[in-house]
């Protein structure tokens, strides 16, 4: 068994409750509420301006130049197609910049934000891309279950389309197949580390959905 395999097998209960969830059923067939999505937009593009800060952190402490070049791109990748998405969604839903300027993210957010830093800063690059591949990786076999949806809401079918293409298939499976490689060449122990990593991700994930379905807020 792959480590990737491995890793993904011991988390499938998380992934199964997020593609459960009422909020990613709610996209696809268009019953989610906008305002629910609205506050899944604002804070995931706070969650998405740290995934960068993580991503150039890979390609910083990547071993040779071409995954430092590889992890580059993926930095360029999540500003010119999932930021962008973003900021055309925050037009048709209204976010001010005032909004986004004084936008204080919700608790799981943080806390989700908080734990790749920390894995980054303090692990290689394995650790790395080990907690950032449940948000890739998820989100295509999101795509995959929901392809062919078309909720009346075009800013669900969008959302839908965009994690369903060939080319976000072609960046997760680069990344997974980076994490297979490195596991090959670490101690067991940094595998158990990495493991960690992707499980607790994984768990952040399914919380991220509820966080939005509930329009979580900070209770003090």
């Amino acid at each position: 068994m792959k480590f990737t395999e491995e890793i993904r097998l011991a988390s499938q209960d998380s992934w199964e409750a997020s593609f459960n969830h009422p909020f990613v059923r709610g996209i696809a067939d268009g019953s989610l509420p906008l305002e629910c999505f609205r506050y899944y937009v604002m804070n995931d593009s706070y969650y998405l301006s740290v995934f960068a800060q993580v991503q150039g952190l890979g390609a910083a402490k990547a071993y040779d130049l071409h995954t430092s070049g590889r992890m580059a791109a993926h930095i360029q990748g999540t500003y010119s197609t999932e930021l962008a998405m973003h900021e055309k969604f925050a037009q048709l839903l209204n976010i001010t910049p005032e909004e986004k300027a004084s936008f204080l993210p919700s608790p799981t957010a943080y806390a989700y934000t908080s734990h790749l830093l920390r894995a980054a800063y303090t692990g290689h690059i394995g650790d790395i891309v080990a907690v950032m591949l449940p948000c890739y990786w998820l989100y295509l076999e999101i795509g995959d279950r929901f392809k062919g949806a078309e909720p009346e809401e075009p800013i669900y079918r969008q959302w839908i389309g965009t994690y369903g293409s060939d080319r976000f298939r072609e960046t997760v499976q680069e990344q997974i197949d980076r994490l297979d490689m490195i596991a090959e060449q670490v101690h067991p122990s940094e595998r158990a580390r990495m493991k960690q990593h992707f499980v607790i991700s994984s768990k952040y994930e399914y919380h991220f959905w509820e966080m939005a379905y509930r329009q979580e807020k900070w209770s003090i």
